[in-house]
């Protein structure tokens, strides 16, 4: 079984087939990061342009890369949400068409849920395991039980750490995208330099708070001589900004191990998925966490952290093989909360 899966929800247009085996056939993402960069971050209109010019040729040399014709085709998954409403519907009305053209089943993927079951593409990671998922506009620890069946945590109470690394790499005039930037001028940085805080670290629950950090972050540039970061300084503060977000996503997820582990005794792996968990540091203080409480952890690969269209796929995937199948009138949303997914029917597995 072969599914094409659409991805458009912010400025990747990403087309890709993926088999039951796990095997991905073709996997295209087209960046848009050159259209943005002049403002520092996505412009939704021109975002939606973007995809509007380029999806459909995605779509045709994915199909041309992996040798496939329509009739290998099992199903078309794309993005519905939450994202930005604009690209959304390119992705998934161009997914509507190609479903009602070729009489294929239609799967409205939400986005959150594709990064969560990433691992399972990956690693064939079985169910449950707990996810700390960690992106540019979400961040949240759950307990991922199955298909459409999550059981929250925590979440973060303002903004989310990916939007943290683009606001604190424009604060130092790394240059965009922030996430990337702020970690390769931390290699060359001094994270003792700056002593930033650590918010909600240490408190009961699992939930996040970065607004603080960044704040921290911009008094400390204002507080340089002339009120601007030289090479150095932004070296150093990128260093102890990215330290500080690494220790708060452990803090938090030491937390909710304890609960994951009363809830599941029986569960073994934690699972880091979302843009931010390309970075390489959270990675290791993460996989040191899960090793220290006798889990095992599991990241998929960088380029399956990023926004792509093979997560969407294997989403799709996994509920059609489920029997969820959605209608060509499945509206699409700006947010969608993982609470409001139709889960697959029976236990987990």
């Amino acid at each position: 079984m072969i599914v094409l899966g659409i991805e458009t929800s912010c400025d990747e247009t990403a087309a890709a087939l993926v088999a039951d085996d796990r095997h991905v056939l073709s996997n295209i993402v087209l960046s848009q990061i050159e259209e943005h960069r002049p403002y520092l971050g996505v412009v939704p209109e021109i975002a939606a342009r973007s995809h509007l010019d380029h999806l459909d040729r995605l779509i045709a040399r994915t199909l041309g890369d992996a040798r496939c014709g329509w009739n290998d085709i099992a199903g078309i998954a794309a993005t519905a949400g939450p994202g930005l409403i604009g690209g959304v519907l390119v992705g998934l009305t161009t997914a509507k068409a190609i479903a009602l053209a070729r009489n294929l089943p239609l799967i409205a993927v939400n986005h959150l849920e594709a990064h969560a079951l990433t691992a399972r593409l990956t690693d064939g990671v079985d169910f449950p395991y707990l996810l700390l998922l960690v992106s540019g506009g979400h961040c949240q620890l759950l307990a991922v039980e199955g298909v459409g069946r999550f059981r929250p945590y925590g979440g973060t109470v303002d903004d989310a750490a990916g939007e943290a690394f683009d606001k604190t790499a424009a604060l130092l005039r790394l240059g965009y995208p922030g996430g990337p930037a702020v970690e390769a001028a931390a290699q060359r940085g001094d994270p003792a330099r700056f002593d930033l805080p650590r918010p909600m670290a240490g408190r009961p629950g699992c939930d996040f708070s970065f607004s603080g950090l960044k704040t921290a972050v911009r008094h400390a540039v204002a507080a340089l001589p002339g009120g601007t970061a030289g090479a150095d300084d932004a070296a150093d503060l990128a260093a102890a900004f990215q330290e500080a977000v690494a220790d708060v996503l452990a803090d938090r997820t030491r937390n909710a191990i304890s609960r994951f582990r009363a809830d599941f005794p029986a569960g073994t792996r934690l699972i880091v998925a979302g843009g931010v968990a390309a970075n390489a540091q959270i990675r290791r203080v993460l996989a040191d966490t899960a090793a220290q409480h006798g889990l095992d952890f599991v990241a998929p690969p960088a380029a399956l952290c990023t926004d792509n269209a093979a997560m969407v796929a294997w989403a799709g995937l996994e509920r059609l093989q489920a029997g969820l199948i959605d209608g060509l009138d499945v509206a699409a949303r700006p947010r969608w909360p993982l609470a409001a997914l139709t889960a697959a029917p029976g236990a987990t597995r």
